[in-house]
């Protein structure tokens, strides 16, 4: 019989609907019940594409005998990280206090106050080495909260103190040794073989490379030294496991510092912002490969994961059929059937062997260069490019015929906002108008489909239903997305709709150190976090810097939060400035000078003055378009054409360059 889950919008919970478990949703239905019935609270957070997630709830939460445990000793949550962000980074603060680490699946136990005294992550069916079993965890908790009380509620009210104590704050730091800092922390952990920072297991950290790539774009000097910091990481990446070399996309991170066998699960946020990634960093190094693999990620979105109404979900799963990599594997025999009088050729392609690289099977990668096989083989790069597209396209087919992994269907805006930005962006780089009409798609379904009455951003959508309000990062990033809109078709309607979340974002959401992740409108948690540190999307707090900044670019109205966000981030920003790349990156465009653009007349006329704004990343311009006669835009305000001919304004804070109409006269300007 389906318990308490059957109602819910959230995938994850639903996939736990049939649990033995009595589990309850957040709310204070089940502690009001742990009051009443004087019983601790088992807290268990994930999120649908988790691949240990899946296995502790096959393990635990479907056994019989360990769901007694846990009803008759304790009163159970469910909550999806992705719908409750706020609730999930509370109780990782907790965890990563007790443990010095985090993960998913987080397990929480809870007084009825909802103060948290003990975390860990997964917990096995059996014991395994010196991690008990679920069941004895369950049983030594139970114990502590009936025999030895006072030391558990002592526990309690230490950490709800730290996790409510949140980071000290400090004086404006100084953009420019917090790069030199975040610069020589990054390059002391990268991998020079394999690329990435750090061992296994490796994430992309698409903060980080952004940050990269905005100061190879900014500064010369320094971006000469990072440059090859930089293609290293994207080529090992793009050639790796991680990415689906049949199917485009990248997978969440990788289990060896090799990029080789990932987990899996495709989340929506890694893909769009590492296409955009790849986009720029095409443009920044004349780079086709990574242009290509910004058009693959992206058609992958496109592909299978965009909703019919237009936006796109928000994840894949892992497994599939229950095998973890099912979907994504091949056996040696299979794959040589399939790419038949090329087998030998695309075996020392794709690194396939009879042994496998994954559980006796294999995952692809590019094991060799096609300019290397070619070399090998006594045939030409084409041939070889050739013969790689008719084994793809085989692949592909076969795949078509295999239980597809789960999809996590619900939309959630804040991601949805960086999928916008990256569809907007791409629309107007490769000149493709299929990803123009998916970021309007996008922003269509936002603006329509998940803003209630009151003017009110919804966190997530699914079914036509929404989940609930909306955090500081569903504004901040959406705004930024519909930004990018604006700036890359010069429809108003897009900049009216993100001026009205930057307002809700600072109504809402606003103290004078940043921005708190939930609104003042909600139910108040054991804490009211800001959120600085990205992981692994930017954070709140960097997304509303730039939509601020953006803004404030095109409107001419300074922003006194943006100073606030420094505050807040300000020690992170001096002890730890990889922690808050996408900021650091964010303030090192601003303290550059940005440039205003303002581009003004017909648009036919106005196309060869855009494409000198996006031929390259310029992460210190923002572009207005439109018309100067009745601006909605004050950046475009008075602002008439020369001779007819469309015109340029480079301004800098609102004070202008003469105007220009041609785009070698642009492109001085910008470059200068």
């Amino acid at each position: 019989m389906p318990n308490r889950l059957a109602n819910s919008t959230s995938p994850y919970l639903l996939q736990h609907q049939d649990n033995p478990v009595d589990w309850f949703e957040w709310g204070d239905e089940p502690f009001a019940l742990a009051q009443a019935t004087n019983r601790p609270v088992l807290l268990s957070v994930g999120y649908s594409a988790c691949h240990w997630c899946h296995v502790m709830a096959h393990e635990s939460f479907e056994d019989e005998a360990t769901a007694q445990l846990m009803n008759e000793g304790f009163v159970n949550i469910k909550v999806d990280r992705e719908e409750r962000p706020d609730i999930d980074r509370i109780y990782m603060d907790a965890l990563q206090t007790i443990s010095g680490h985090g993960g998913w699946p987080m397990t929480v136990f809870l007084t009825p106050e909802a103060k948290p005294f003990y975390a860990g992550t997964y917990f096995p069916k059996e014991p395994r080495g010196n991690m008990p079993s679920f069941s004895q965890l369950l049983s030594s908790v139970r114990n502590a909260w009936e025999s030895n009380r006072d030391a558990v509620d002592r526990q309690a009210d230490q950490l709800t103190t730290a996790v409510a104590r949140g980071l000290p704050t400090g004086d404006r730091s100084d953009i420019n040794e917090a790069i030199e800092s975040a610069l020589g922390t990054l390059q002391a952990s990268f991998d020079t073989r394999h690329g990435g920072f750090g061992s296994a297991p490796k994430f992309p950290q698409a903060p980080v490379l952004e940050m990269l790539l905005r100061v190879v774009a900014l500064d010369p000097v320094r971006g000469e030294e990072i440059e090859p910091v930089v293609r290293r990481t994207l080529d090992a990446m793009r050639a790796g496991g991680i990415y689906d070399q049949v199917g485009g996309g990248f997978a969440r991170y990788s289990v060896d510092s090799q990029w080789l066998i990932p987990h899996f699960e495709k989340m929506l946020y890694d893909n769009a912002l590492l296409a955009r990634v790849y986009l720029w960093a095409g443009r920044l190094f004349a780079e086709p490969t990574y242009t290509a693999t910004a058009r693959e990620t992206l058609d992958y979105l496109r592909d299978e994961m965009l909703d019919p109404l237009g936006a796109v979900h928000s994840a894949e799963d892992a497994d599939s059929e229950g095998v973890e990599g099912k979907y994504y594997v091949w056996d040696y025999e299979e794959f040589r059937s399939l790419t038949g009088s090329d087998a030998d050729l695309m075996c020392d392609l794709y690194g396939v062997t009879q042994a496998g690289n994954f559980e006796g099977r294999n995952n692809l990668h590019l094991a060799r260069s096609p300019q290397r096989l070619a070399e090998d083989y006594g045939i030409t790069q084409e041939q070889v490019i050739a013969a790689k597209t008719r084994a793809d396209a085989a692949l592909a087919e076969a795949r078509r015929q295999r239980t597809r992994p789960g999809r996590d269907d619900k939309v959630i805006a804040a991601w949805n906002g960086l999928a916008l930005r990256a569809f907007a962006e791409a629309a107007v780089v490769l000149d493709d108008q299929s990803y123009r009409n998916i970021a309007l798609g996008i922003a269509r379904f936002v603006t329509s489909e998940m803003i209630d009455d009151g003017g009110r951003l919804m966190r997530s959508w699914r079914g036509g239903r929404t989940s609930g309000p909306g955090f500081a990062v569903d504004y901040a990033a959406m705004a930024v997305g519909l930004l990018a809109l604006y700036q890359t078709t010069g429809d108003t309607q897009w900049f009216t709709s993100a001026k009205q979340l930057v307002d809700g974002l600072n109504s809402l959401f606003s103290s004078p150190d940043g921005f708190h992740t939930t609104g003042a409108d909600q139910p108040q948690l054991i804490a009211r976090p800001h959120d600085f540190m990205d992981n692994p999307l930017p954070s709140a707090n960097s997304l509303a810097a730039e939509a601020l900044i953006t803004m404030g670019a095109l409107t001419g109205e300074g922003d006194a939060a943006v100073d606030g966000i420094r505050r807040g981030a300000s020690r992170l920003l001096e002890r730890a400035p990889q922690a808050v790349a996408h900021l650091l990156g964010v303030l090192l465009a601003s303290e550059s000078g940005i440039k205003e653009v303002a581009l003004v007349g017909p648009g036919p006329d106005r196309r060869a003055l855009e494409a000198v704004v996006w031929e390259t990343w310029r992460p210190d311009c923002v572009v207005a378009l439109g018309r100067s006669q009745g601006a909605v835009v004050p950046l475009l305000a008075d602002r008439p054409l020369i001779g007819d001919n469309a015109t340029a304004y480079v301004c800098r804070n609102f004070v202008c360059d003469l105007p220009v109409t041609t785009p070698g006269e642009l492109r001085d300007l910008l470059d200068d």
